[in-house]
């Protein structure tokens, strides 16, 4: 990309975070308002909470000038990134968990290596070297397994580690990746990335620091099993997909 002023859109996904939402908008806010050299926005994606959520969101979207808030009336974190990434015009796009659980350093090498890197697409990893990581040791395993099972379906992949919450994307490979990503939910993340490797994009990964948010609301039985059908499915069907409307 050019040294033109780039935008820059980071968003976080929430349901029911009406009390880590205040903290998180702050923090970020302010790390980007000290470091980073594009234009930038954050939005809140709000997919149907119950709680206090949407009052919170449009407060902090009043409180700071650079944060909008978005509401969907369908769960779905993959459903929330679709949404918010089709609708911007940002030229990078981005994501983050809405406890912060990897650390906001890895942020900027991750949005340069698509600003001016030549990478179309960016990845936060816990499993690369570098990388600094404290977690339950179930949720390890986990991790471990999933990813070891990516590899075993699909030799050529050359990602690290598809569940990290925390990517970027340009614009432009949202664009034509997005449509043919099925899944709206936790699956979104791999099958992107799946995606983006089928369509020779190369993914960069930035070694992350990263500590597991112990109040998640990630249902991991659930979540483990949606994934395993999604890798099936990904691996059955050719590369361009079922086009998602």
């Amino acid at each position: 990309m050019t040294e033109r002023t780039l935008r820059v859109d980071t968003v976080i996904p929430v349901y029911n975070e009406e009390k880590a939402l205040p903290g998180s908008i702050q923090q970020l806010d302010a790390f980007l308002s000290a470091e980073c050299r594009h234009d930038w926005r954050i939005i809140i994606a709000d997919n149907a909470s119950v709680d206090g959520t949407p009052e919170v969101g449009r407060a902090l979207a009043l409180q700071y000038p650079r944060v909008r808030y978005e509401r969907l009336e369908r769960k779905g974190r993959g459903l929330a990134l679709r949404t918010a990434w089709l609708a911007s015009d940002a030229d990078i796009l981005s994501y983050m968990d809405v406890d912060l659980s990897t650390n906001l350093s890895a942020y900027i090498p991750l949005i340069e290596s698509i600003a001016g890197g030549g990478f179309q697409v960016a990845i936060g990893s816990r499993l690369r070297r570098g990388a600094r990581v404290r977690r339950q040791w179930k949720r390890e395993i986990i991790s471990r397994g999933y990813n070891l099972l990516i590899k075993l379906l699909f030799p050529t992949r050359r990602f690290s580690d598809a569940q990290c919450g925390f990517k970027a994307i340009s614009r432009v490979a949202a664009r034509k990746l997005i449509p043919i990503v099925e899944n709206n939910h936790w699956f979104f993340d791999s099958e992107l990335l799946l995606r983006a490797e089928q369509h020779g994009y190369g993914i960069f990964e930035v070694p992350v620091d990263w500590v597991e948010d112990l109040d998640t609301r990630v249902k991991i039985a659930s979540t483990a099993w949606e994934d395993v059908k999604g890798l099936l499915r990904v691996r059955f069907t050719p590369k361009e997909g079922r086009t998602v409307g």
